[in-house]
């Protein structure tokens, strides 16, 4: 079940999965807690050890999709970004225009990527019933291509667009047909341009790309994602935080992959689950918001980490 409800990867050093540590938890759920010292090192039975055979709710993050070849936005070597916000969007035309002209080159790319060998691991692990749900706070929709279905996308799916002004919802595809053909130049002119994690890319000049309006209403398009400035709906935290609170009474675990936890809409979950005494393990390369409360922290890559949990199948 899906609760969306309208709304060439860089090389990196490879780690192994024996870069493990062991976060000490700590009863502190103040905001951007402190991380503590160094933690001490355990090895990967330990690690599976604390999942052991127990459900799972995983919460995954853009580190889950660079294999797909999505860039992230805190991972190791990633530039600073500054993504647009939501009230720069709605702020009138130009930053509208901006926004479109660099997205329709990026989902040129973005909507060609296949799921990798961790979406497919997730999904194995949800078939077998290992996996309960999984939220995302990706919008890429590679969960759904590699077959999980117990799924929250909690920022929405860029593979949809809505009108600000009738709310109809329609299909990012049909979208990018008709820019293309009111632009019909702008993916060769600009194919070039280094891509962004928000399925956009660092472009500049422009002012010359034409930006339709609902072919309902006229009103201004915005794809159906939650961006930076925008609450998640209600509905989807609340999906997310029962996913959490069953895991606690089948004592199940919190499983965090390719996250640093930064924005809240993600680390409320491992707060919640730490305060219900959810074991949390944590797979991300480098440090996390959430790194003290954790069972265990692995530096490692969320392809080969779910993989080897899965193992082999179709």
């Amino acid at each position: 079940m899906n609760c969306n409800t309208g709304t060439g990867p860089g090389h990196r050093p490879r780690r192994t999965l024996f870069d493990v540590s062991l976060a000490q938890r700590v009863p502190s759920y103040a905001d951007a807690p402190a991380p503590p010292g160094a933690a001490p090192a355990v090895t990967p039975d330990r690690v599976h050890e604390v999942l052991a055979d127990r459900p799972l709710v995983a919460l995954t993050g853009a580190g889950l999709s660079t294999d797909s070849g999505i860039p992230d936005y805190r991972g190791p070597g990633a530039p600073t970004r500054a993504p647009m916000t939501y009230q720069e969007f709605v702020s009138g035309p130009e930053p509208q225009r901006r926004y479109w002209a660099r997205s329709h080159v990026g989902w040129s790319r973005m909507g060609q990527a296949q799921p990798n060998a961790g979406h497919l691991a997730l999904a194995r692990l949800e078939a077998r019933g290992r996996v309960r749900m999984t939220i995302t706070q990706n919008v890429d929709g590679l969960h759904e291509s590699a077959g999980s279905r117990q799924l929250c996308a909690l920022h929405g799916r860029i593979a949809e667009v809505v009108c600000l002004g009738c709310r109809e919802v329609t299909s990012r595809l049909r979208l990018a047909a008709r820019m293309t053909e009111l632009n019909p130049d702008w993916l060769a002119r600009h194919g070039e341009a280094a891509a962004r994690p928000d399925g956009d890319v660092d472009l500049d000049g422009t002012h010359d790309f034409v930006v339709p309006g609902c072919e309902s209403c006229g009103g201004v398009l915005k794809p159906d994602v939650v961006f930076f400035g925008e609450n998640v709906p209600k509905t989807r935290v609340q999906r997310c935080y029962d996913a959490v609170e069953e895991a606690a009474g089948l004592g199940g675990a919190l499983l965090v992959l390719g996250s640093s936890l930064t924005v809240m809409s993600g680390l409320r979950f491992v707060r919640r689950a730490a305060k219900l005494a959810v074991p949390v393990v944590i797979v991300n390369r480098g440090g996390t918001r959430g790194d003290d409360l954790a069972t265990a922290k692995l530096e490692a890559g969320t392809s080969e980490f779910l993989a080897a949990l899965a193992g082999p199948g179709a």
